[in-house]
């Protein structure tokens, strides 16, 4: 319970959130006339879910170091603290009186779900009040999917959130340490590359998009290799909230805006293109919002049992290490795994091979792919998973060919040879199908099919027939259309969003961003 004889404190509780621009809840608890504990929980029990990886973590720290300077500089450090959220809050309570705790509206997994209401359950008890705001364009408790386009729209011009223009310091608080990057919580020791997090960051990177990548950004979101460079590379900072969503599409509006003929002719379909996905993201994310059970049961109930029995670990494995033997699906395996990121058809075609050629379960892939992504958004995660894995019951199934993918977005092998050295000396006309190759061509090649690089482990025509007639076969169960329309009316996308000139009183803001 409150104490009169302790200080009193507002707490601003940040998640995916880390920043302090655009951040309603860091705006309105600078606001009141009492000190502001920035506040951020490393969960232990978090980091021990099989979504959770140290990957996420090396990005978060980032983050965390840029953004406790960033409070500093306005008066208070951020206060780190490890444990469970309860206990935290309660030993907080023990040395101050919690006015409020203010917050965004998280829209993550069933575990942070399952946290956030003991939370509020503890703040009802204590006498806390508990602020959430909203975040980008998801809507809670939405009552009807026909009114969340106009919503997320108006959202959207609204004015961002000035910084805090400064929070009065809690004089001889410990701020805590911020465990290391390498520490055995988060998992493995980390030998791979990640993305540079903070809001410095990013920042550079939606200039650097907007300014100069964007301008192929259309034509190459498709291939691997050049998308890295061309694609926003924005998503683990949407992911872990460096960046809000406004505040970009703001400054791609004003970037439009700005255009010149001249460079309207180049510019404006990609920027158009770019601000649609934006939309996009907030739609998937409303998903989770609305059904969060979609994390662990298919949208379509008709698909629950249709995989989970026919599990084989072997398929499995050969696909989480890139040696499944179909060397475009390893190459795009190995160079997610090394890298964190690629680009959104590959990792639609990563699902749609386990899910239709190995036939695995979605859920199972699902966490071997949270742990690789830097940019894990449980919204997007879970219902792509769905939607490429064919259980949604509102999607075309699409089953991507991984010979054809090849040999569209990688003509001539060279991102094939780059993440797969066993294929460095096959040739163009083998690079796509290495076990085509007769057995003195193997033998010049270096490469012998089944040791130095491993046979297919299925045969795509044999495997695709099967999954297709095991699709087809629940989807005429009955009941299926009448349930495949509730699933519409709850998660199914509606109108596109409107496009609108953004306010002058943003100009200030977006300066830093553009």
């Amino acid at each position: 319970m409150k104490s009169d004889l302790n200080p009193a404190v507002n707490i601003v509780w940040l998640k995916r959130d880390l920043r302090i621009h655009d951040h309603a809840p860091f705006y309105h608890a600078s606001q009141k006339d009492v000190p502001v504990l920035p506040l951020y929980i490393v969960e232990p029990g978090y980091w021990a879910q099989p979504f959770a990886s140290p990957r996420h973590w090396h990005f978060i720290h980032d983050c965390l170091q840029e953004l406790r300077t960033d409070c500093a500089n306005l008066g208070q450090p951020l206060i780190v603290r490890q444990g469970e959220c309860i206990q935290v809050l309660s030993d907080l309570s023990e040395q101050f009186t919690i006015n409020n705790i203010f917050a965004h509206e998280e829209n993550g997994n069933g575990w942070t779900f399952d946290r956030d209401k003991v939370v509020i359950a503890w703040c009802n008890e204590q006498d806390i009040q508990l602020h959430e705001y909203p975040t980008n364009g998801v809507v809670r408790r939405l009552k009807s999917r026909d009114s969340w386009s106009k919503i997320r729209n108006a959202r959207m011009l609204d004015d961002v959130f000035p910084k805090p223009q400064s929070l009065m310091p809690i004089q001889g608080f410990d701020q805590g340490i911020l465990p290391n990057k390498n520490d055995p919580m988060f998992g493995p020791y980390l030998t791979s590359q990640v993305q540079t997090g903070g809001r410095r960051a990013g920042v550079e990177t939606l200039k650097s998009f907007l300014q100069e990548r964007a301008k192929e950004y259309i034509y190459r979101l498709s291939a691997p290799g050049a998308s890295e460079i061309h694609c926003s590379r924005l998503s683990p900072h949407f992911a872990w909230g460096t960046l809000s969503v406004r505040e970009v599409v703001k400054a791609n509006q004003k970037r439009r805006l700005g255009l010149t003929v001249e460079q309207q002719k180049n510019w404006n379909r990609n920027l158009n293109a770019f601000g649609s996905r934006l939309s996009w993201r907030c739609h998937f994310i409303q998903k989770i919002e609305d059904q969060p059970d979609i994390e662990f049961h298919c949208m379509h109930p008709a698909f629950e049992g249709m995989r989970e029995r026919e599990h084989n670990q072997a398929f499995f494995d050969a696909w989480a290490a890139g040696k499944t033997g179909y060397p475009f699906i390893d190459a795009c395996m190995r160079n997610l795994i090394s890298e964190g990121w690629i680009t959104f058809r590959m990792r639609a075609m990563l699902t749609s091979f386990a899910s239709y050629h190995l036939w695995l379960d979605w859920r199972k892939t699902g966490h071997h792919l949270a742990q690789l992504f830097t940019d894990y958004e449980p919204g997007i995660h879970y219902s792509q998973l769905q939607m490429q894995s064919g259980v949604t019951g509102i999607n075309t199934v699409r089953i991507y060919n991984p010979i054809k993918q090849s040999q569209e977005h990688d003509p001539h092998g060279n991102f094939i040879r780059k993440w797969i050295p066993e294929l460095k000396n096959v040739s163009d006309q083998w690079i796509h199908e290495p076990w085509e190759m007769d057995l003195t061509m193997q033998q010049n090649t270096q490469c012998m099919m089944g040791s130095d690089y491993p046979l297919p482990v299925v045969d795509h025509g044999t495997a695709i027939k099967s999954a297709r007639a095991k699709i087809s076969a629940v989807q005429k169960e009955a009941g299926f259309k009448k349930d495949a329309k509730a699933v519409y009316q709850k998660l199914g996308s509606r109108k596109r969003p409107v496009k609108r000139k953004p306010k002058k009183e943003d100009d200030n803001q977006l300066k830093l961003l553009l």
